[in-house]
C-alpha cells in the first residue's frame, strides 16, 4: 500500500492498493474510490464490537478490497486538521483520542484502552476511554487542528487541559489532576481538572480539539433562533 496526504487543513489520505490488498474503516470515512474497489462491513466479533462502540467508534467495520487489479481508495478527514500515518507493530501499540482512527490496513487491530484509575475516566476526559491500535500496519489518524510531538522521559510529565491529548505511545500513563486553588477553579477558566501524561514515550498533542471548539461557538447559536 502506498499513500498521499493532501489538503491541509481539511485533509484527506489517498491510498494505491495492490490487487487484493484491503483497508478497513469504523465509520462512513470513504470520500472517493477507484470501481474495482469491493466493501464488505462486518462486526468482527461481538466483544471487539462492543468494545469499538464503547470507545466511541461504530459497532461494524468496513473492508475495502482492491479487485482484479490496483486500486485506489480515499478516506477524509471530519474536522480541520491533519491527518498522521502511523506505523503500528507488536512492539509498538499507540493510544489514541476517542474517534481519532480514520482508517488502516488489515493487520491493525483496534479495541478499547482502559486506564487503571476510575477517576481519570469520570474527570480526565479522553484519559479513561481511548482507543488502542495493536497488531500490524499503517493506521491513519485524525488529529484537531496542528499536532505538536513530544517525547517523554520515564517519569517525566505534561500537564494537558482536557482534550488537548490526541495519541501517546502505550508506554505512557495517563492520570488526572485537580486544579489547585478554588479562585483558579472558580475564575481561571481552564477547568476542575487537567490530564497528567507520564513517559517514557512520545506524545502528541492537538491545538483545537472539537470539544473547545463546540464550547467557543456555543455563545453565538441562541436557542430563541
Amino acid at each position: 500500500m502506498e499513500y498521499k496526504i493532501i489538503g491541509e487543513p481539511m485533509p484527506v489520505v489517498e491510498c494505491q492498493l495492490a490487487g487484493g490488498e484491503s483497508m478497513i474503516t469504523e465509520r462512513g470515512s470513504m470520500c472517493w474510490m477507484s470501481p474495482n474497489m469491493k466493501m464488505e462491513t462486518g462486526a468482527g466479533g461481538i466483544g471487539r464490537a462492543f468494545g469499538r462502540m464503547f470507545s466511541g467508534e461504530s459497532l461494524f467495520q468496513n473492508t475495502y478490497t482492491a479487485q482484479g487489479g490496483p486500486g485506489m481508495i480515499s478516506f477524509a478527514s471530519s474536522f480541520p486538521g491533519s491527518i498522521r500515518a502511523i506505523q503500528i507493530s507488536p512492539g509498538r501499540p499507540v493510544v489514541v483520542q476517542k474517534a481519532g482512527f480514520l482508517a488502516s490496513e488489515r493487520g491493525v487491530e483496534l479495541s478499547v484502552f482502559f486506564q487503571k484509575k476510575m477517576g481519570t475516566g469520570f474527570f480526565g476526559g479522553e484519559g479513561f476511554i481511548m482507543q488502542k491500535l495493536s497488531g500490524s500496519g499503517i493506521a491513519f489518524v485524525e488529529i484537531d487542528g496542528h499536532a505538536v510531538e513530544y517525547d517523554l522521559a520515564p517519569g517525566q510529565q505534561m500537564v494537558v487541559d482536557t482534550g488537548y491529548l490526541a495519541m501517546c505511545d502505550a508506554t505512557c500513563s495517563i492520570d488526572i489532576q485537580s486544579v489547585k486553588g478554588v479562585k483558579n477553579v472558580l475564575f481561571g477558566g481552564e477547568g476542575v481538572f487537567n490530564t497528567v501524561v507520564t513517559g517514557p514515550g512520545r506524545i502528541v498533542l492537538q491545538t483545537m480539539p472539537v470539544s473547545s471548539f463546540a464550547a467557543s461557538m456555543a455563545p453565538f447559536f441562541s436557542s430563541g433562533n
